[in-house]
């Protein structure tokens, strides 16, 4: 068993969700940041990789008050649990999502992290260990599952979008398509990582819905394939 996941990410009109010098930049406006607000408020915890944290340092915390009580009334605190998928346990202890809001934070490694490291970030999270030189993510979405959470929101990076979609962990991908283009062939996609050698093999998506919010447009996909 794993928790209901699902993937909502903005990018550009040519698909980056960053800049060629993979520093976040505003893509979608104040509608579209309030209903990323009630994703988070609405799911048990919120994912990222360790490039994410590392390059923009997100508290992925509920911003609206009314939504965090609301949050609190059903969950027993204000905000979300925090993830991080870090393989080698790299995450700053100054890091945002240790310094802003309350709720759990769990850091992810695999066995061969840096053990001064990991005992560092104990201090913080709790630490979820999987796989010899890499987090080995369906154990870890066990893991999660066993844990309570059972609505997982997924907030990237590319390396990470692929690995849970590639391995057929992702039920459905929100995606915000704003009115820009960044270019750039190092800017990173939705989902990078080695990608699919055919069409065959590629991930379908089946098409739930499609809405105009700010200068742009929001996708809504179910996810088909699973491996």
């Amino acid at each position: 068993m794993r928790p209901f996941t699902f993937i909502n990410a903005a990018m550009s009109a040519d698909g980056k969700i960053s800049t060629s010098l993979r520093k976040q930049v505003r893509i979608s406006g104040d509608n579209d940041f309030a209903r990323v607000d009630h994703l988070r408020a609405g799911a048990d915890a919120v994912m990222v990789g360790i490039g994410t944290v590392l390059g923009d340092d997100p508290s992925l915390t509920i911003k609206s008050d009314n939504l965090r009580r609301a949050h609190k009334e059903k969950y027993g605190y204000d905000n979300p649990i925090r993830i991080v998928v870090d393989s080698m346990a790299r995450t700053p202890i100054e890091a945002d999502i240790f310094i802003k809001g309350d709720a759990e934070r769990i850091i992810a490694v695999c066995e061969q992290a840096p053990k001064q490291q990991v005992e560092e970030l104990k201090k913080k999270s709790t630490i979820i260990t999987s796989g010899n030189a890499q987090v080995d993510l369906n154990i870890l979405m066990s893991s999660l599952h066993q844990k309570g959470i059972h609505t997982l929101m997924v907030e990237g990076g590319a390396t990470l979008n692929w690995s849970l979609i590639s391995q057929g962990l992702v039920d459905e991908i929100y995606t915000y398509i704003g009115a820009v283009i960044l270019g750039g062939e190092k800017a990173p996609t939705l989902v990078d990582g080695i990608g699919f050698s055919s069409r065959k093999q590629a991930t379908g998506l089946e098409l739930i819905s499609i809405e105009k919010i700010d200068d742009g447009v929001l996708l809504k996909w179910r996810v088909l394939k699973t491996v």
